[in-house]
């Protein structure tokens, strides 16, 4: 390649702002840390939970020591990440953005988005904890949850109701909550208390109602992806809410 032309390639690459630059890197971080999440969540749902049921007593030690266990701790960085990148990224592209073109402060809706989306999780959370449900119940009172919290963030939102990528975000990444909150929440709690005892010798006495509520959030993180997924998706590639 002569001077000239490489003169000619350097002034026709594409320059980025600062603002530019940060998104590119949130996205892709968020990308990359939400396919490895997303992947283990499926292999932990299609295939550790039908295997772990044909494992012999004798060998699940080693099976949760050598993979259970460092998997868990890869599923649960890589949920953390992602929602904070996603958060991050939601924020200050979308919803700073916004604010700044009307004049008005971010800060309400992104307060309303943490509110609605901690307190569903909250709700859940208590009936896994108080009510033992079956996962028939479990799933129904999901439905209604995540379906008043999408509205109420749709409806209430202050900054962005024009905008498809804050209200799309905001109900996809408000799934994100929920399942990060099971993930630390539920998920990973119960499974180290059962693993840790198994390797111990003593497995906890209430082994059983633990890894029933375990099961319950991943299942629950499971079919709440695909809604997660496709809203995500919607915010840049199908026009749902405003424009």
């Amino acid at each position: 390649m002569t001077h000239a032309n490489s003169l000619v390639v350097w002034l026709v690459m594409p320059t980025h702002t600062g603002n530019e630059a940060l998104a590119f890197i949130l996205r892709w971080i968020h990308l990359l840390a939400g396919i490895t999440w997303v992947g283990l969540l499926y292999f932990f749902n299609l295939v550790n939970v039908p295997f772990m049921k044909q494992v012999d007593a004798a060998a699940k030690p080693k099976v949760f020591q050598y993979m259970t266990l460092p998997t868990l701790n890869l599923f649960r960085w890589s949920a953390l990440l992602t929602v904070f990148m996603g958060f991050w990224y939601w924020s200050q592209i979308y919803v700073a953005a916004d604010a700044k073109r009307d004049g008005t402060n971010p800060g309400a809706t992104i307060g309303l988005f943490l509110l609605i989306w901690i307190a569903s999780w909250a709700i859940l959370y208590l009936v896994m904890l108080k009510m033992a449900p079956s996962g028939y119940l479990l799933g129904a009172i999901t439905t209604v949850v995540v379906i008043l919290a999408g509205w109420l963030f749709l409806n209430f939102t202050p900054v962005g109701r024009d905008d498809n990528h804050v209200l799309s975000i905001g109900i996809g990444g408000g799934l994100g909550i929920i399942m990060l909150f099971n993930v630390w929440g539920v998920i990973w709690p119960n499974n180290k208390k059962i693993i840790r005892g198994t390797l111990a010798g003593t497995p906890p006495a209430n082994a059983a109602v633990l890894a029933r509520r375990a099961f319950l959030a991943s299942r629950t993180n499971f079919f709440l992806s695909v809604p997660m997924i496709f809203f995500m998706a919607a915010s840049s590639h199908y026009t749902l809410f405003g424009q």
